[in-house]
């Protein structure tokens, strides 16, 4: 088993590169930039379509021959307003020059079919959601779920714990090509913590125990999670970000809930 807790390669220029072979899957990949102002960062996409997150920061993105001018609006992800995004097709490449202030960039990629145009995909067209009840409240930017047909089998969202609250919770699987029962799907975690020497908890887990993974996640980790269960916890005093990549062989998002906690989703579903 490939190891889930990826931690930074550095604190600056290429920060993570998780390619699918690295993960031990074969679908998701999930690369993250810091640049300081004026640095750049250049890829070709290949086989795969490519979303990029400024998950903080700004910078002028170029895809293809098209020049998107400059991007970015946030100083941090915790102002929880909509991030700037690109959509840039398979068969193609992208550039990133940071802005002032320098940017955080994150490169969510799975396989695509070069034809797509290279298009926006925020901040307009996201809308802020909250979901969940009490302490398991959180708020959402979908960022390209199946709502928006604008990837071949990327779908890409950001989520916002408050501190002490639960997440990806009730614990819920999408780990079986079976539509419309679920969906097989990949996922990445990349998380930040408010304020950043604070930690988070997330389990991974399968129902038969033979996947069972508990981790302390700091500010700047990412965790895989190639099957099973995978809640997050925040403690009290320290609010967690994360931005999810999900692909797999259908470009949709069908879940189970694990049968010992679905109790609780039901309960809330009554009001």
């Amino acid at each position: 088993m490939t190891d889930l807790l990826r931690k930074p390669l550095a604190v600056a220029g290429k920060v993570h590169d998780i390619s699918p072979e690295d993960a031990g899957w074969t679908h998701v990949g999930f690369t993250l930039y810091r640049l300081a102002e004026g640095e750049t960062a250049a890829e070709p996409t290949g086989g795969r379509e490519v979303i990029l997150v400024l998950v903080e920061g700004h910078a002028r993105l170029a895809a293809g021959p098209q020049d998107f001018g400059m991007m970015g609006d946030r100083a941090s992800p915790f102002e929880k307003t909509p991030p700037h995004c690109l959509y840039v097709p398979a068969g193609s490449d992208w550039r990133a020059e940071a802005g002032s202030g320098g940017c955080t960039l994150a490169v969510c990629s799975a396989p695509g079919t070069p034809g797509r145009p290279a298009q926006r995909l925020g901040p307009e067209g996201i809308v802020t959601a909250t979901r969940g009840k009490g302490a398991n409240t959180r708020h959402i930017n979908n960022i390209a779920m199946e709502d928006r047909d604008v990837a071949d089998s990327l779908l890409v969202t950001e989520v916002f714990t408050p501190a002490g609250n639960w997440s990806s919770y009730p614990s819920h699987r999408h780990d079986e090509d079976d539509f419309p029962r679920m969906t097989l799907l990949e996922e990445s975690y990349y998380h930040r913590l408010n304020p950043a020497q604070g930690f988070a908890v997330q389990r991974v887990y399968t129902e038969d125990g033979s996947l069972d993974r508990t981790m302390a996640v700091a500010d700047g980790d990412v965790v895989l999670v190639p099957r099973g269960h995978h809640p997050c916890g925040a403690p009290y005093g320290y609010e967690l970000y994360y931005l999810n990549v999900m692909a797999g062989p259908l470009r949709k998002w069908r879940f189970q809930n694990d049968p010992a906690h679905d109790w609780i989703y039901q309960r809330d579903l009554k009001g």
